[in-house]
């Protein structure tokens, strides 16, 4: 699974930069408890950038034998089509090493200035391996304030929540990011907060981050 996570993380550089993306961000995430590992892409793939690609990858590792477990992967190219700048709407396809393959259809709706960017993602989709509907919501924020010309402050979070057949719980998390931007290298401090199962079983984890956009 690590191999299938690091060559979808390359292609999908390669692919980006190929392309002109509008941008590729990688996060490391890094605590007494677990390694996160996240990449994102964004990218138009026509002249009236209309259509856009969004790929994300992400690793996740527990240290605990205990605890590992809960070791998950993923991969998601997802194709939008830009209605406006502020509402997206396509279909994707899933990798999950807890769930398997998914059909997804999400809407985007995006809010974005100088400082801040706000974007919500409901999906319904569909699991080959639990021959079951789904539902699922993700939200990002990030916010910046400025200190001079190369230094700027950063609060970050990211919030998911999965329901199998949209009425149990099935996943969630909550992750806070603040720190500081240097020259386009940011750092911190992190903490994560996860749930699993219709009876949650719920971890946390607090420690330092490393996110660069490419």
């Amino acid at each position: 699974m690590k191999k299938i996570i690091l060559i979808t993380s390359f292609l999908t550089i390669g692919l980006a930069n190929y392309l002109q993306a509008q941008f590729t961000q990688v996060e490391l995430f890094s605590s007494f408890d677990k390694t996160d590992f996240t990449l994102f892409s964004s990218y138009t793939i026509n002249k009236s950038k209309t259509l856009s690609v969004n790929t994300l990858a992400f690793f996740q590792k527990f240290r605990d034998e205990e605890n590992q477990v809960f070791d998950e992967a993923g991969v998601q190219p997802t194709v939008f089509w830009n209605i406006n700048e502020h509402i997206s709407i396509g279909p994707s396809l899933y990798y999950n090493s807890f769930s398997g393959y998914s059909e997804r259809l999400s809407a985007k709706f995006t809010v974005k200035n100088s400082r801040l960017l706000l974007i919500i993602i409901p999906t319904v989709a569909y699991s080959e391996q639990k021959d079951a509907s789904y539902a699922e919501t993700f939200a990002q924020f990030q916010f910046n304030m400025p200190i001079n010309d190369k230094v700027s402050l950063w609060l970050n979070g990211q919030f998911l929540t999965v329901w199998d057949e949209f009425k149990t719980h099935s996943r969630s998390f909550q992750q806070l990011r603040a720190g500081v931007s240097f020259a386009g290298h940011q750092f911190g401090f992190g903490l994560d907060f996860d749930q699993y199962g219709p009876v949650p079983i719920e971890k946390s984890s607090f420690g330092v981050y490393y996110r660069k956009t490419l």
